[in-house]
């Protein structure tokens, strides 16, 4: 990875957030970031997400090992990896770099899946007040991600979140209840939300995770 510095600092890149902005590069190797700001935005409903029958099951079992905030680069980079089914990504070396200052900071957080000690998912996302935007994830084992967006989303319930960025829809998400707003609507919802203060929570009691994961299953449409 090279050390020669950006222009970009992860205060720019705060501000930016709080602005409705986000940054993608074209490719991995891409030596340029674009801003977007994109007309209609992905929102996932903290208090509509969708969790299935046969996740719960996978949540209530034994299989994968969830941990936050305990492997961070390897989320990043992992989520950079290119794929059979997905051969180039977005996140180039600067955002990894930028990212991995934010998290030393406390601005950014990831979730873990393991399996046999071996990362086979997760997801990392900016936090900012109430605010969590939500960047990539990824997943080499059936049901990693799934499970690590459960994870996140009952994360941020307990850590008083009102405001889940997916910046983008996908089939995936919509599966879960994400939505889409108009940019208007999703920047008077993110003015509130950072002035908002919340607490990313790394290790909840594991009593109230359930608690929350059993609540997402009632208030599901």
């Amino acid at each position: 990875m090279s050390a020669r510095p950006f222009l970009l600092t992860p205060d720019l890149l705060l501000r930016a957030y709080r602005l409705g902005l986000f940054p993608m590069a074209e490719t991995r190797a891409s030596p340029t970031l674009h801003w977007l700001d994109p007309e209609a935005r992905g929102v996932l409903p903290l208090h509509g997400f969708h969790i299935s029958h046969s996740l719960m099951k996978t949540l209530r079992g034994n299989r994968f090992t969830i941990t936050a905030d305990a492997d961070f680069p390897g989320t990043i980079a992992a989520c950079a990896a290119a794929r059979a089914n997905r051969p180039e990504t977005w996140i180039n070396h600067e955002i990894e770099i930028l990212f991995t200052e934010l998290h030393r900071l406390g601005f950014a957080h990831s979730v873990e899946t393991w399996e046999n000690g071996q990362l086979v998912g997760g997801l990392y996302g900016a936090a900012l007040g109430g605010a969590f935007f939500g960047e990539s994830m990824f997943s080499i084992a059936t049901n990693a991600s799934k499970v690590a967006l459960a994870h996140l989303v009952a994360r941020l319930r307990l850590g008083g979140y009102t405001l889940l960025d997916t910046q983008f829809i996908t089939s995936h998400l919509a599966r879960f209840g994400a939505i889409e707003v108009p940019r208007g609507t999703y920047h008077t919802m993110l003015a509130e939300a950072v002035e908002q203060p919340a607490r990313f929570p790394p290790r909840p009691d594991a009593a109230a995770l359930l608690r929350e994961f059993e609540a997402m299953r009632t208030e599901a449409p």
